[in-house]
């Protein structure tokens, strides 16, 4: 027993209000249940309760037992100084206030229904990879729908908080943020985190300055990555140093604090070397890139805005050191599919958003675009029930897992919800 089962059964109002009394026989009715309260302070703000022939409006506490309030020092807490009635799924103890009157007392648990509990318990006491495992399949296509488009904008809530401290740390600037943002994407899971600590060690106004000339991109990228600290014989590399020295020296670059990048079971299309021309010829060719981006609402757009190559060396290269067959080295479909799920739509629906715009629908509907991701977490719950194939399932089906199955949040889940309350 958890007391978020109490606070869902008194919130929802799923137990029996006929003949409601307190454990000393008085008569209870339920005017207004409260606002639920998810900080600090009573769990139910507002109420309106009459007891016995007195109408009493404050809050509501819950606990499982009635000695918890003990256990929680709320005898000393002037906050709940005005709660009026103390619900309770198990009544040990009597409760005062600090005047020495007693707190009326609701014990739950013998107006709960049986079936109510013992589906709660069953999700509870689940040992399967999600709780509903077993019953997952039986949700209907409805509900999953719903539930699955509230869970994509939840996800894109999430990831705008982290949006808002790089904007914080970048001025405002949507333009450094999306810089940072993207090269951390073009890193994947590998080089994720080392590519982002290279972009936040330029600042970019420096980037503003070079990204006209490809050369000074790459070579931005390629020395603040360390990728030229090395003696390697030829005529480009020797020109990116060069140019990396002149660099460093006019701007006062520091790579001191960039995270290594890794080779290490990448294939050579996913090499930081590829990735890093890539990415410095997308923004030798785009130079108002953020403003272009907010613009477009379809995945053909971004695919043909995104399809970048590699410099001429890279076309033949996957290191400094390893020629390949000529290849252009476009991004793939695959890959600026990534991208568009995890920095455009993000970043289009946080900017909307500080517009004082709604871009839900629009967005929901760019992401249906999209092919599935591939992943263990999405094929197992597809062997559950088979769900639409697009990119705004995969990513609410990952916000499902993490945010709720793994945290056992089944009643704050839609899913979970319906199977709490089946007959």
């Amino acid at each position: 027993m958890q007391e978020d089962f109490l606070h869902y059964v008194w919130k929802h109002k799923a137990f029996s209000t006929t003949s409601l009394k307190t454990t000393k026989g008085e008569a209870i009715a339920i005017i207004q249940l409260g606002q639920h309260n998810h900080n600090s302070g009573p769990d139910f703000f507002n109420a309106q309760i009459r007891i016995a022939n007195q109408l009493w409006a404050g809050n509501v506490e819950i606990h499982i037992q009635s000695s918890d309030w003990y256990l929680h020092n709320h005898e000393k807490d002037k906050a709940y100084d005005n709660v009026i009635l103390h619900v309770v799924w198990e009544h040990d103890t009597e409760i005062f206030r600090k005047n020495n009157v007693e707190i009326p007392t609701l014990e739950l648990k013998h107006y709960v229904g049986d079936m109510l509990f013992s589906n709660y318990q069953k999700l509870m006491q689940s040992k399967s990879w999600i709780n509903c495992e077993v019953d997952f399949y039986n949700v209907e296509d409805f509900l999953m729908t719903n539930w699955l488009e509230r869970l994509f904008v939840e996800r894109l809530e999430r990831k705008s908080d982290d949006i808002s401290k790089l904007l914080q740390q970048s001025h405002n600037d949507w333009e450094a943020v999306l810089f940072k943002m993207l090269l951390k994407n073009f890193g994947l899971n590998v080089n994720g985190e080392a590519f982002l600590s290279l972009a936040k060690s330029v600042d970019y106004a420096v980037v503003r300055k070079l990204q006209h000339s490809i050369l000074d991109m790459e070579a931005l990228l390629f020395g603040q990555a360390g990728f030229l600290e090395d003696t390697i014989e030829g005529a480009y590399y020797s020109e990116l140093k060069r140019c990396y020295q002149f660099l460093s020296r006019k701007f006062s670059l520091d790579n001191q604090g960039v995270l290594p990048v890794q080779f290490f079971r990448l294939r050579p299309p996913n090499f930081p070397t590829i990735r890093l021309s890539q990415f410095a010829n997308l923004y030798s060719i785009e130079h108002q890139l953020f403003s272009k981006l907010m613009t477009l609402n379809t995945s053909e757009q971004f695919y043909e805005l995104l399809s970048k190559g590699v410099s001429d060396f890279w076309m033949t290269h996957y290191t400094f050191t390893s020629p390949s067959k000529r290849s252009k080295k476009r991004l793939t479909k695959s890959f600026i599919d990534l991208l568009i799920i995890n920095t455009i739509v993000p970043l289009k629906f946080c900017y909307a958003k500080s517009k004082g715009q709604n871009s839900e629908e629009q967005l929901i509907e760019l992401v249906r675009e999209i092919k599935l991701e591939n992943n263990s977490t999405v094929k197992k719950f597809l062997e559950l029930k088979p769900i639409e194939k697009n990119a705004l399932t995969s990513q609410a089906l990952l916000q499902l897992k993490q945010q709720y199955c793994d945290k056992n949040k089944c009643l704050q889940c839609a899913i979970g919800n319906r199977l709490i309350v089946k007959n």
